[in-house]
């Protein structure tokens, strides 16, 4: 192994990122939101081609900022601009080797929220959903939901989410909640 690297550490630089990138395993790289209203409620976007809801996002372009890709995806899917009010979560799903970086958004000031609606051939529909009364959800937004949930807010707190499905207008519990609601869908 020693002799290995000592020649490998002889390879020119751009040999070795070369021959890495080919035999390491390949990820694509996505961002997505969480677009929560004023309310608690949440939007999810219907897809032609899946079944269950999932969150707006897409696939980040060659030297793109992963918060611009993020505000792009969303307003070229659902004509909304939003602003990112977390730091993101980041979603490593091996099996089909994608990486999702999760943001949580709102919309824009000034923007009405209503205003969201399918733009791309890709959406069927776009809702919005009480964070206590989500429909079947993408297994991806599932993770999403779990993992923003916990980098954003940590470990929930005993009686930190309603069982009702009420949460305070603005509050983390709406967040938590439907977390916690997804969760139960896996």
């Amino acid at each position: 192994m020693r002799a290995f690297l000592l020649v490998w550490g002889r390879v020119p630089r751009l040999w070795r990122r070369w021959i890495v990138r080919l035999i390491a395993p390949s990820f694509t790289v996505g961002a997505a939101c969480v677009i929560e209203r004023d309310d608690g409620s949440i939007l999810l976007v219907r897809l032609v081609y899946r079944n269950g809801w999932g969150l707006p996002g897409g696939l980040i372009k060659r030297k793109e900022d992963v918060a611009a890709c993020a505000r792009r995806e969303v307003k070229e899917e659902i004509g909304l601009d939003v602003e990112l009010i977390s730091e993101p979560a980041v979603v490593v799903d091996s099996r089909p080797q994608r990486i999702d970086v999760v943001f949580r958004a709102r919309p824009a000031p000034g923007v009405d929220p209503v205003g969201a609606h399918a733009r791309s051939v890709e959406l069927r529909e776009v809702a919005w959903f009480r964070a206590g009364e989500l429909p079947e959800l993408q297994h991806e937004a599932v993770s999403a939901l779990m993992a923003l949930a916990s980098s954003a807010l940590g470990p929930a707190e005993p009686g930190a989410v309603a069982d009702d499905g009420d949460v305070e207008a603005g509050s983390d519990a709406a967040l938590r909640l439907a977390a916690a609601r997804a969760a139960g869908q896996r």
